[in-house]
């Protein structure tokens, strides 16, 4: 099991990117509202600059987010509108900053203000630990039967070596027996809930918009899959706890302000 690497241990070199759009379904406008007197999007980039990060840039395809995230005194980059994936836009930016093919740079989403800088640091290592791989991400146990059965709750499967082997919104791997007798989950079984935080080498970045989608990628919507689908490596790092929440309901919303309150 990969040991999360404590935040003073670390001399690794790395970037960290925000994606951040405007639109949004159920929450427009959600990377500038407000929480305990800042953006959203604000509070993601100082998690993120409390890792020790080389560079932050929240990339984003709206102006207004440009002037905000500028007011606060931190980096941000205009990318193109018409981008399909947060890991495309993130390519704009590792393409216009002129970073090197090895640098690598973790992807921290828009709407995480609660993330921990451990874990930012933690997938940027793990990536740097596995030259194997083009991609690092994170996970961590699932004991809940309903979460396990959740297919909002995105699984993953693991090889010896803790890399991909799948992701999944449906539960994986299935315990027939357990499941036979309605019993819970079987003690020790290994069941992991996918953290969506990536870490990647710039130079794979810049070939990811030339990788075809595949039909396993569209079928779960987990755009993860195409880098699998095509034989890439991605290493995952066993985090001992879950990651705070996001925003993406009202609720969520909701909680992460009783929090900063």
């Amino acid at each position: 099991m990969r040991k999360s690497p404590s935040l003073k241990s670390q001399a690794l070199e790395f970037y960290v990117v925000i994606p951040a759009r405007y639109a949004s379904t159920r929450l427009p406008g959600k990377p500038l509202l407000d929480i305990a007197g800042k953006p959203m999007v604000v509070w993601v980039a100082e998690r993120a600059k409390s890792s020790g990060a080389k560079e932050i840039v929240v990339a984003t395809d709206d102006l207004r987010i440009v002037d905000e995230v500028n007011q606060y005194g931190h980096q941000v980059m205009m990318t193109r509108a018409d981008h399909v994936s947060g890991t495309d836009r993130i390519a704009e930016v590792a393409l216009a900053q002129q970073w090197s093919d090895d640098a690598i740079i973790v992807n921290v989403q828009g709407d995480e203000p609660l993330i921990e800088a451990s874990l930012i640091v933690e997938v940027a290592n793990t990536l740097s630990n596995h030259p194997e791989s083009v991609m690092a991400t994170a996970c961590h146990a699932i004991h809940s039967k309903a979460d396990f059965l959740n297919p909002n709750i995105v699984k993953v499967v693991l090889d010896a070596q803790s890399n991909a082997l799948y992701f999944s919104r449906a539960p994986i791997p299935y315990p027939r027996d357990a499941f036979a007798t309605n019993s819970d989950l079987p003690d020790n079984m290994p069941v992991y809930r996918h953290i969506g935080i990536y870490a990647y080498r710039a130079k794979f970045l810049k070939q990811y918009a030339t990788i075809q989608p595949s039909a396993l990628e569209q079928i779960e919507s987990l755009e993860q899959l195409r880098v699998l689908h095509h034989g890439y490596k991605i290493s995952v790092s066993i985090s001992q706890n879950a990651p705070a929440a996001g925003v993406d309901t009202q609720e969520d919303l909701d909680y992460v302000r009783s929090v900063m309150r």
